[in-house]
């Protein structure tokens, strides 16, 4: 399995609208691809502009194929300018 894990800072003035896009792109990704198995959405319980995912992919190549899907390349395009800070990392489940 193949995991990643993304760390948002979202612009105050955009919390509500990134929190709408983020729990529907979690189900998109859930319902739509074979390929993924988990995605855990999170905020950070001292700081609200703090987002955490989880996701888990059957491997590397079917995360390659979620940046490629409709519903993530519209809601990259969507929440990037209300976005502080992004860091991700991928992971191999032992």
């Amino acid at each position: 399995m193949y995991v990643i894990t993304v760390k948002f800072t979202v612009n105050p003035a955009h919390l509500p609208g990134f929190r709408e896009a983020v729990l529907a792109q979690a189900k998109n990704s859930l319902e739509q691809e074979a390929g993924c198995h988990q995605f855990d959405v999170s905020v950070a319980e001292n700081n609200p502009c703090i987002t955490f995912l989880y996701e888990i992919y059957s491997d590397k190549t079917a995360f390659d194929a979620h940046l490629e899907t409709e519903h993530f390349l519209a809601f990259d395009q969507l929440v990037t300018p209300w976005i502080i800070n992004k860091v991700v990392d991928s992971w191999e489940k032992m």
